[in-house]
C-alpha cells in the first residue's frame, strides 16, 4: 500500500521555487514580487485573461512536461510484481505517465489535468490539455485571448481547476470509482501481510494517508509501516518495533534498493 505526498514529486524534481519557477515565471515575478508557484497561484490577478495565463503556464510545466528525474518510473520497477494500490494527494499525475495501473491509483486532491465548473452546478470533471497547450502557445503580455477562457458548458461560469480547496471540489464518477477500488483493495488484504510505505507525506493533510496507516498498521500485526520522509521521518510509539523510518531523499534510497 503506497501512499505519496508532494515529497515524492519534489524528489523527481518538480520543484516550485528557484531557478525552476525563474525558468517559466520570471516575467510574473518581476511584476507581483511573488517567488515560488505556489504563491503565484493564489495572486489575486484582476482578469481572468491572466490569472489563465499564469495558471496555464503552472499546468503545462507540472503536468505535461515530463518530472526531470525518473523516480516514479523507478518506484514502479520495484513495486511492478506486487499487488500495489497508491494513495496519492498529488495532483500531477506523475504515476499514470510513469506507467502505474490506472486502476491502482486514487488521486484523493484532484489533477492539475481536468477541469471544473466553479460554481460547480454539476458533477463532472473535464480533460484540459488541448485548451491548456492552446493557452501557453496564444498568450501575450501575460495574458492569454479573451476567447480562450474556459467557461463552463452547461452553466456558462468560469471553469476552474479540478483541486480540492474548499466544498466546490467536484468529485466525479472516477474520483468514485478510484475510492472504491482503494476499499477494496483495503478489505481484501485486512490482517495480511502488508507494507505501508508512505512517501514524502508532511503534515498539510496528514488525515488523507500518514494518519490512517499508522493505524492500520497498529491494528494488523502482521503489517509493516515504512516512512521515507525529508526531515520528517517518524512513528509513533506504538508501532515503532514495526516501523522503518528514514530521513533522506526518496530518490537515493530508492536507488539503493534497486541496486
Amino acid at each position: 500500500m503506497i501512499g505519496a505526498g508532494a515529497g515524492l514529486s519534489t524528489s523527481a524534481g518538480f520543484v516550485y521555487n528557484g531557478e525552476r519557477f525563474r525558468k517559466y515565471f520570471s516575467d510574473f515575478e518581476a511584476k507581483y514580487g511573488f517567488h515560488d508557484m505556489y504563491s503565484g497561484g493564489f495572486y489575486p490577478y484582476d482578469t481572468l485573461e491572466e490569472h489563465w495565463a499564469y495558471w496555464s503556464r503552472y499546468i503545462y510545466v507540472n503536468r505535461y512536461v515530463d518530472a526531470p528525474k525518473p523516480v516514479y518510473e523507478e518506484l514502479l520497477s520495484l513495486v511492478k510484481d506486487k499487488d500495489y494500490f497508491v494513495l496519492t494527494t498529488n495532483v500531477d499525475h506523475c504515476f499514470q505517465k510513469a506507467g502505474f495501473d490506472k486502476k491502482r491509483l486514487f488521486y484523493t486532491q484532484g489533477d492539475y489535468g481536468l477541469f471544473q465548473c466553479s460554481e460547480p452546478c454539476h458533477q463532472k470533471t473535464y480533460d484540459n490539455e488541448d485548451v491548456i497547450r492552446q493557452m501557453v502557445k496564444h498568450q501575450r503580455d501575460m495574458k492569454i485571448p479573451a476567447e480562450l477562457i474556459p467557461r463552463c458548458p452547461v452553466c456558462g461560469k468560469p471553469m476552474t481547476m479540478n483541486l480540492r480547496s474548499d466544498d466546490t471540489f467536484v468529485e466525479d464518477e472516477g474520483w468514485h470509482e478510484a475510492a472504491e477500488r482503494y476499499s477494496l483493495f483495503l478489505r481484501r488484504h485486512e490482517g495480511m501481510q502488508t507494507l505501508f510505505l508512505e512517501l514524502g507525506v508532511g503534515y498539510n493533510t496528514p488525515v488523507i494517508i500518514k494518519y490512517p496507516f499508522w493505524r492500520m498498521t497498529h491494528e494488523n500485526k502482521n503489517a509493516t509501516y515504512v516512512c521515507l520522509n525529508y526531515g520528517q521521518a517518524m512513528a509513533p510509539n506504538e508501532i515503532t518495533k514495526r516501523s522503518i523510518c528514514i530521513d533522506g531523499d526518496i530518490r537515493r534510497v530508492l536507488l539503493n534498493l534497486m541496486n
